[in-house]
Protein backbone atom coordinates (compact mmCIF):
# COMPACT_ATOMS: atom_id res chain seq x y z
CA UNK A 1 0.00 0.00 0.00
CA UNK A 2 1.30 3.47 -0.91
CA UNK A 3 2.03 5.86 1.88
CA UNK A 4 2.99 9.47 2.32
CA UNK A 5 6.65 8.39 2.48
CA UNK A 6 6.79 8.12 -1.34
CA UNK A 7 4.82 11.29 -2.04
CA UNK A 8 6.44 13.53 0.56
CA UNK A 9 10.03 13.31 -0.74
CA UNK A 10 8.73 13.98 -4.26
CA UNK A 11 6.74 16.97 -3.01
CA UNK A 12 9.73 18.35 -1.08
CA UNK A 13 12.00 17.89 -4.12
CA UNK A 14 9.46 19.81 -6.20
CA UNK A 15 9.28 22.52 -3.57
CA UNK A 16 13.07 22.80 -3.63
CA UNK A 17 13.48 22.69 -7.42
CA UNK A 18 10.30 24.15 -8.90
CA UNK A 19 9.30 26.20 -5.90
CA UNK A 20 9.96 29.87 -5.56
CA UNK A 21 11.95 30.91 -2.51
CA UNK A 22 10.45 33.79 -0.56
CA UNK A 23 11.59 35.51 2.60
CA UNK A 24 9.13 37.01 5.05
CA UNK A 25 10.02 39.40 7.85
CA UNK A 26 8.65 38.84 11.35
CA UNK A 27 5.01 39.97 11.34
CA UNK A 28 4.60 39.72 7.57
CA UNK A 29 1.65 37.72 6.26
CA UNK A 30 1.89 34.84 3.84
CA UNK A 31 -1.94 34.92 3.65
CA UNK A 32 -4.63 37.15 5.11
CA UNK A 33 -8.21 36.42 6.12
CA UNK A 34 -10.46 36.73 3.06
CA UNK A 35 -7.77 35.69 0.58
CA UNK A 36 -7.84 32.31 -1.13
CA UNK A 37 -4.94 29.97 -0.42
CA UNK A 38 -3.33 28.98 -3.72
CA UNK A 39 0.06 27.83 -2.44
CA UNK A 40 1.82 25.26 -0.33
CA UNK A 41 4.79 26.41 1.78
CA UNK A 42 7.83 24.42 2.88
CA UNK A 43 9.58 26.22 5.72
CA UNK A 44 13.32 26.32 5.07
CA UNK A 45 14.01 28.42 8.16
CA UNK A 46 12.03 30.47 10.65
CA UNK A 47 8.51 29.88 11.92
CA UNK A 48 4.91 30.73 11.07
CA UNK A 49 1.58 30.52 12.78
CA UNK A 50 -1.93 30.19 11.48
CA UNK A 51 -4.37 32.16 13.57
CA UNK A 52 -7.98 33.20 13.76
CA UNK A 53 -8.68 36.70 15.06
CA UNK A 54 -11.56 37.35 17.42
CA UNK A 55 -12.86 40.49 19.09
CA UNK A 56 -10.62 40.02 22.14
CA UNK A 57 -7.64 37.93 21.06
CA UNK A 58 -5.96 35.94 18.33
CA UNK A 59 -6.30 32.15 18.48
CA UNK A 60 -3.26 30.30 17.15
CA UNK A 61 -4.48 27.05 15.61
CA UNK A 62 -1.32 25.76 13.94
CA UNK A 63 2.41 26.33 14.18
CA UNK A 64 5.02 25.55 11.56
CA UNK A 65 8.80 25.71 11.69
CA UNK A 66 11.85 24.48 9.82
CA UNK A 67 10.96 21.37 7.81
CA UNK A 68 7.19 21.89 8.06
CA UNK A 69 4.78 22.05 5.16
CA UNK A 70 1.96 24.48 5.91
CA UNK A 71 -0.87 26.52 4.45
CA UNK A 72 -4.49 27.44 5.10
CA UNK A 73 -5.63 23.93 4.24
CA UNK A 74 -9.42 24.37 4.03
CA UNK A 75 -9.04 27.32 1.65
CA UNK A 76 -6.41 25.44 -0.38
CA UNK A 77 -8.66 22.39 -0.77
CA UNK A 78 -11.98 24.18 -1.38
CA UNK A 79 -10.86 27.29 -3.24
CA UNK A 80 -12.89 29.42 -0.84
CA UNK A 81 -11.68 32.44 1.13
CA UNK A 82 -9.58 31.69 4.18
CA UNK A 83 -10.83 32.51 7.66
CA UNK A 84 -7.25 32.51 8.86
CA UNK A 85 -4.07 34.51 8.69
CA UNK A 86 -0.72 32.85 8.04
CA UNK A 87 1.96 35.01 9.66
CA UNK A 88 5.75 34.80 9.93
CA UNK A 89 6.58 34.92 13.64
CA UNK A 90 10.31 35.14 12.96
CA UNK A 91 12.23 35.96 9.80
CA UNK A 92 11.12 33.04 7.65
CA UNK A 93 12.33 31.57 4.38
CA UNK A 94 9.88 29.35 2.49
CA UNK A 95 9.80 27.44 -0.76
CA UNK A 96 6.42 27.96 -2.42
CA UNK A 97 4.62 25.86 -5.02
CA UNK A 98 1.18 26.41 -6.45
CA UNK A 99 -1.87 24.22 -6.01
CA UNK A 100 -1.63 23.33 -9.71
CA UNK A 101 1.90 22.01 -9.13
CA UNK A 102 0.76 19.97 -6.11
CA UNK A 103 -2.05 18.45 -8.20
CA UNK A 104 0.37 17.68 -11.03
CA UNK A 105 2.75 15.90 -8.64
CA UNK A 106 -0.07 13.96 -6.96
CA UNK A 107 -1.50 12.82 -10.28
CA UNK A 108 1.83 11.74 -11.77
CA UNK A 109 1.06 8.11 -10.95
CA UNK A 110 -1.41 5.94 -9.07
CA UNK A 111 1.18 5.53 -6.30
CA UNK A 112 1.60 9.30 -6.01
CA UNK A 113 -2.17 9.80 -5.82
CA UNK A 114 -2.48 7.14 -3.11
CA UNK A 115 0.42 8.71 -1.22
CA UNK A 116 -1.18 12.15 -1.51
CA UNK A 117 -4.41 10.74 -0.07
CA UNK A 118 -2.46 9.16 2.78
CA UNK A 119 -0.78 12.49 3.47
CA UNK A 120 -4.20 14.18 3.64
CA UNK A 121 -5.40 11.44 6.00
CA UNK A 122 -2.38 12.14 8.22
CA UNK A 123 -3.24 15.84 8.30
CA UNK A 124 -6.83 15.00 9.27
CA UNK A 125 -5.58 12.74 12.06
CA UNK A 126 -3.31 15.57 13.30
CA UNK A 127 -6.31 17.90 13.35
CA UNK A 128 -8.21 15.35 15.44
CA UNK A 129 -5.29 15.21 17.88
CA UNK A 130 -5.42 18.98 18.07
CA UNK A 131 -9.13 18.85 18.93
CA UNK A 132 -8.39 16.36 21.71
CA UNK A 133 -5.70 18.74 22.98
CA UNK A 134 -8.27 21.52 23.18
CA UNK A 135 -10.77 19.32 24.99
CA UNK A 136 -8.23 18.09 27.51
CA UNK A 137 -9.03 19.91 30.72
CA UNK A 138 -5.57 20.04 32.27
CA UNK A 139 -3.12 22.62 30.84
CA UNK A 140 -0.29 20.30 31.93
CA UNK A 141 -1.74 17.47 29.83
CA UNK A 142 -2.10 19.77 26.82
CA UNK A 143 1.54 20.77 27.10
CA UNK A 144 2.70 17.18 27.52
CA UNK A 145 0.74 16.01 24.45
CA UNK A 146 2.13 18.79 22.28
CA UNK A 147 5.71 18.25 23.47
CA UNK A 148 5.40 14.53 22.75
CA UNK A 149 4.51 15.36 19.13
CA UNK A 150 6.93 18.30 18.77
CA UNK A 151 9.80 18.03 21.27
CA UNK A 152 11.76 20.94 19.75
CA UNK A 153 8.83 23.35 19.75
CA UNK A 154 10.29 25.71 22.36
CA UNK A 155 13.50 26.07 20.35
CA UNK A 156 11.53 27.05 17.24
CA UNK A 157 8.55 29.12 18.36
CA UNK A 158 8.25 32.03 20.81
CA UNK A 159 6.50 31.24 24.10
CA UNK A 160 3.54 33.58 23.56
CA UNK A 161 2.51 31.72 20.39
CA UNK A 162 2.86 28.31 22.03
CA UNK A 163 0.70 29.60 24.90
CA UNK A 164 -1.93 30.80 22.43
CA UNK A 165 -1.82 27.43 20.64
CA UNK A 166 -2.32 25.68 24.00
CA UNK A 167 -5.15 28.08 24.92
CA UNK A 168 -3.47 29.47 28.02
CA UNK A 169 -1.71 32.65 29.05
CA UNK A 170 2.07 32.93 28.66
CA UNK A 171 2.28 33.25 32.46
CA UNK A 172 0.44 29.95 32.98
CA UNK A 173 2.69 28.24 30.45
CA UNK A 174 5.80 29.60 32.21
CA UNK A 175 4.54 28.37 35.59
CA UNK A 176 3.87 24.88 34.18
CA UNK A 177 7.29 24.69 32.55
CA UNK A 178 9.04 25.82 35.73
CA UNK A 179 7.20 23.43 38.04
Amino acid sequence: MANSESFLPQLIRSLQTAGIQKTYAKGQYLLREGETEKNLYFIVSGAVRIFLPSAHEEHTIRLGYEGSIINSLASFLTGQSSEFYVEAIRKTVVQVISKAQVIEISQASVASLKAYNTLLETVIAQQMEREVDLLTVSPIERLQRVLKRSPHLFQQVPLKYIASYLRMSPETLSRIRNS
